[in-house]
């Protein structure tokens, strides 16, 4: 049977997705001497004002998606910053009331390392450990909690598991004890529902290239950000009501804004396709009869799939299959030694398990046929890698 399928085939979507044509079409009326490209902020001209208006109505889209007030959204370069603006933020603002924040030791890197900062000006941080399926206790959140508290910051989705913590019971708890929730919500924007009309999240950070849109952009939601104390993390003309300053990229707001409402009017859809992919290659990769599964798969969003195969490293994994198949090792170099994934240790997963641990992630683009080509590419890579052992 013929396959349709594009070489290397692209199975990296936690990583970042390519940008919808739909997107890429809105984003290019935003750019030349004959669109809509003009400072946002040159308000003393008509171009000026066309610019803004389309900021603006990029924000209201972006609102109504996450059913949540415009003036609530501010825009960022992407998740990495946002998480800094609130965290950082939030802490420098609101010190005197307290120096204690409550986070997970599976957050992403902008999270922990945020944290960390912080920790060396003198605020305390406690990192709660998961159970063995990646999820945050209740009970230990709860525990965690002392009058010095200001803040806890918990992810919906993980980035290497795709786990999917319980926001809402998170959020009903920090509301009930007067503490402010944030929430990485990075991997699940555009794939879960968000309703922030009904979930008392304080703040949230999105990022648009993990849905579809142009890297670069992102953003924070603050609720009731008027009686939010933030503090900017640096300053200049004033932008996004003083908390971000910088001129605004028109083209990627518009492009954001777009790919946000795309994904949220084919969220069922997408997810449903995710899981076909899901079961489909798990299905063909189990007659390695050594796959091991790293995620808690009921729990789990279905685009990511995180998996180990007995006595197989994964870096070599990947060298062989680099020209072939785009995925990722949970493991990453750093200043020159392999370091396995901090996630997956923190789950109790040691060993060759943690050090042969891949990630494959699909989306909306992905196919029947290129997971069909990943299958038979790992099952054969796998197969000839066994033969030297």
């Amino acid at each position: 049977m013929t396959m349709d399928v594009r070489f290397p085939v692209y199975l990296d979507y936690a990583a970042t997705t390519p940008i919808a044509p739909q997107v890429i079409e809105v984003m290019t009326h935003y750019l030349g001497i004959n669109d809509i490209f003009a400072n946002p902020s040159s308000t003393q001209h008509s171009l000026g004002l066309q610019a803004e208006q389309a900021v603006e109505n990029a924000r209201t889209d972006i609102a109504r998606c996450l059913n949540c007030n415009a003036k609530d959204i501010v825009f960022t370069s992407g998740a990495t910053e946002a998480n800094n603006l609130a965290i950082k933020g939030i802490a420098y603002a609101n010190q005197h009331k307290g120096k204690h924040i409550i986070t997970a030791v599976t957050e992403h890197k902008a999270v922990l390392d945020s944290c960390k900062a912080l920790e060396q000006e003198g605020f305390s941080v406690t990192y709660l450990r998961p159970d063995s399926k990646g999820k945050i206790s209740l009970e230990d959140i709860e525990q965690a909690i002392t009058p010095q508290t200001l803040l806890i910051s918990i992810m919906q989705v993980n980035n290497e598991t795709g786990y999917i913590q319980d926001i809402a019971a998170i959020a009903e708890l920090a509301q009930s004890k007067n503490i402010l929730f944030h929430v990485d919500a990075a991997q699940a924007a555009g794939k879960l529902s968000i309703d922030l009309s009904q979930t008392p999240i304080d703040l949230l950070s999105i990022s648009g290239h993990k849905l579809y849109a142009p890297k670069g952009i992102g953003c924070l939601y603050i609720r009731n950000r008027k009686n939010v104390s933030l503090k900017p993390l640096f300053n200049g003309g004033g932008q996004e009501y003083g908390l971000r300053a910088g001129t605004l990229a028109t083209h990627q707001i518009v492009a954001f804004a777009k790919a946000l409402t795309l994904a949220c009017e084919n969220l069922q859809q997408d997810y449903d396709h995710a899981l076909t992919l899901r079961n489909q290659l798990l299905a063909g990769l189990a007659s390695t009869n050594t796959l091991l599964i790293n995620s808690d798969l009921e729990n789990s969003l279905p685009n990511i799939v995180n998996i180990s195969f007995k006595d197989i490293d994964a870096d070599m994994l990947l060298v062989r299959l680099q020209d072939d198949i785009a995925i990722s090792s949970a493991s990453a170099c750093s200043s020159g030694a392999i370091e396995p994934s901090y996630v997956l240790r923190a789950m109790g997963i040691e060993g060759d398990r943690l050090y042969g641990a891949v990630r494959i992630s699909f989306g909306r683009f992905s196919t029947t046929d290129d997971i069909e080509y990943a299958i038979d590419k790992i099952t054969t890579t796998i197969k000839a890698l066994r033969e030297l052992l």
